[in-house]
């Protein structure tokens, strides 16, 4: 689904990844750890196309394709999705007209809403106003609507209270698994071949993995993958030594 091939990136003068491989074999979900700063959102931003992130070095390949020198919206189409950590307001485009504008029939919009407790939300404008968990629903209504194929989660679990997580922790699930139910039915205007989704997950806490069936866990480090492993054993190790650890076994 996903391969990434010794990727070097520069954003605003300074180097932010390098030398990064990383594969995501389809209907894999993969997670990705690491400290503040070390390259896990300017990770998932370049692969999600945004051109402030320069790529100095190496390749993209989505499902067997270059996707490398490709727009924001030619890789929405292709069938990547993000859900941000922090998504911009957008004043004047109510919530459910964007709905459907990305691909849910106009009499679905409400129903599909519903699924995660945000009908009451559609009429207001994109994420004004709203509070962290209220977010980060929207963001996931916006990828029930695409339904794509790589779905990418920027620290779905922060900055939101318990309750939320729950419901998104199992949104995220039902998202990631290949259902002929739920989303599909109502937000494809035209149905895309059935496919098994794969995931990639930037997580501080590890809490997502309480509902997420994880194969595969990193740490990114200094802009580079230093560990490769089970995700709930590399959670274990960060909680007990911290990311030094990691650090050392880059260093070797």
């Amino acid at each position: 689904m996903l391969h990434i091939e010794d990727l070097k990136v520069q954003i605003e003068g300074r180097v932010v990844l390098d030398g990064v491989n990383l594969d995501v074999p389809e209907g894999k979900t993969h997670v990705l750890f690491g400290p503040n700063g070390s390259g896990k959102t300017s990770l998932l931003m370049t692969i999600m196309g945004f051109e402030e992130y320069k790529v100095l070095r190496g390749k993209i390949y989505f499902r067997g394709e270059d996707i490398t020198g490709l727009p924001i919206h030619e890789r929405a189409k292709l069938g990547i999705g993000m859900s941000f950590q922090r998504p911009p307001s957008v004043d004047g485009l109510k919530l459910g007209e964007l709905i459907h504008l990305i691909g849910c029939e106009e009499d679905k919009v409400e129903e599909i809403a519903s699924e995660i407790k945000f009908e009451h939300f559609l009429n207001r404008d994109v994420n004004v106003g709203f509070s962290g968990g209220e977010i980060k629903r929207s963001e996931l209504l916006q990828l029930m609507a695409q339904q794509p194929d790589l779905l990418l989660f920027d620290e779905p679990e922060s900055g939101v209270d318990l309750e939320s997580i729950v419901l998104i922790g199992k949104t995220i699930s039902d998202l990631l698994k290949e259902r002929d139910g739920g989303g599909r039915r109502y937000c494809l205007k035209k149905e895309r071949e059935k496919r098994k989704r794969s995931g990639l997950i930037i997580t501080h806490t590890g809490h997502i993995l309480d509902y997420v069936d994880a194969d595969e866990g990193h740490v990114i480090y200094n802009g580079r993958i230093a560990c490769e492993a089970n995700p709930r054993e590399i959670l274990r190790e960060i909680s007990a030594n911290g990311y030094e650890e990691c650090l050392r076994c880059l260093t070797q």
